[in-house]
């Protein structure tokens, strides 16, 4: 038994000696979007006695689990409270959702909620993945702004303005466009959020919808999972001048692990497969247009019926590490990327 014990140890000594995964344990991984919470509504009804993450999941199709989030070494990770555009109630709908993320996160001691950055730094620094919320587009407000006060309280630190539907908030990039981008109410909504200190995710949000934000936030906002249209010609990717924009305003674009996100020829049915080498082309991409300060990573796991090949699931974050190493990237460019640019944002929203 000794004997096995020591060998357990060695190994695992040698798997952190990989330059990959000293980064992760030295910079938190801050991932911009993951769907789990969804998985468990989707597939058990919200039972969360039905889904154990403690232990694998991959025979049942999903992508996250806690043996592979901590082969991935994940630091924090935004849980996203998503319902569909038609759901019912949808002010009490999110915050069942809500209520159900912050029961799965309680369920396990490996993960713990933090409310800010100065807690994502605390936690990782414990060795626990700190767990934040994001709501998955501004139907969660049923049409008032007071919510977004109360989805604060609650624990949820960013609000995607739409999903896959235009909304009385905004125009999404799918769809009839009802608003020409930002509607009243929607800039009602982004000067709360901005007094909140809830940061503004424009994933999913038409072009002119991005455009009329980054013109009137006071604050660094965010695009929690997408890509560079200049790469991949997809909508729900960021053009170059909103991009600039975003650049001037300090927020992140966080890189999607989306396939058809991140390959135009996935995009265009010429191929099944995205790869890793592309989202890594991705964020050399943006490097060089608008810089290192405003990159981060946010896959979509569990929101994704398959990631692109070596990006398959939440162990495989030091695979893309090690990519980015090859490719020249230094510690400090990686620490940036993999978390300290979205903990400084974080640290924005606060400040007054």
């Amino acid at each position: 038994m000794k004997r096995l014990l020591w060998m357990l140890a060695l190994l695992t000594a040698v798997a952190w000696a990989d330059p990959g995964r000293e980064l992760l344990r030295k910079y938190p991984l801050i991932d911009g979007h993951n769907d789990t919470p969804w998985q468990y509504r989707k597939r058990v009804h919200s039972n969360l006695d039905r889904i154990d993450l403690s232990r694998s999941t991959a025979g049942i199709g999903m992508q996250t689990d806690l043996p592979r989030l901590r082969q991935g070494g994940l630091g924090a990770q935004f849980w996203s409270i998503y319902l569909p555009n038609d759901v019912a109630n949808p002010i009490q709908a999110f915050r069942n959702q809500l209520a159900l993320a912050r029961r799965m996160v309680a369920r396990y001691p490996d993960l713990e909620q933090a409310l800010d950055a100065d807690d994502i730094v605390r936690i990782h620094g414990r060795g626990h993945i700190a767990s934040l919320y994001g709501v998955e587009s501004g139907h969660a407000l049923g049409g008032d702004v007071n919510q977004l006060q109360v989805l604060y309280r609650l624990g949820a630190r960013y609000m995607t303005l739409t999903h896959t539907r235009s909304n009385r908030l905004a125009d999404s990039s799918e769809g009839p466009r009802l608003h020409g981008g930002l509607s009243e109410l929607g800039r009602r909504a982004v000067v709360e959020m901005n007094r909140l200190g809830m940061l503004i995710d424009l994933s999913h949000v038409s072009d002119e919808t991005m455009r009329d934000v980054l013109e009137l936030s006071k604050k660094p906002v965010v695009f929690t999972h997408s890509n560079a249209r200049a790469l991949c010609n997809h909508k729900r990717n960021v053009p170059d001048d909103v991009l600039l924009q975003l650049r001037d305003n300090g927020g992140v674009i966080m890189v999607s692990f989306v396939p058809s996100f991140v390959s135009e020829a996935v995009r265009t049915e010429r191929a099944e497969r995205a790869t890793l080498a592309q989202v890594a082309d991705h964020i050399d991409y943006l490097k060089k247009l608008i810089g290192v300060d405003h990159i981060g990573i946010g896959s979509d796991f569990d929101g994704i019926d398959r990631g692109p090949v070596g990006l398959e699931d939440v162990s495989c974050y030091p695979a893309l590490v090690d990519e980015l190493l090859e490719r020249g990237y230094s510690e400090e460019e990686l620490g940036k990327i993999l978390g300290g640019n979205l903990l400084r944002v974080l640290r924005a929203q606060t400040r007054r």
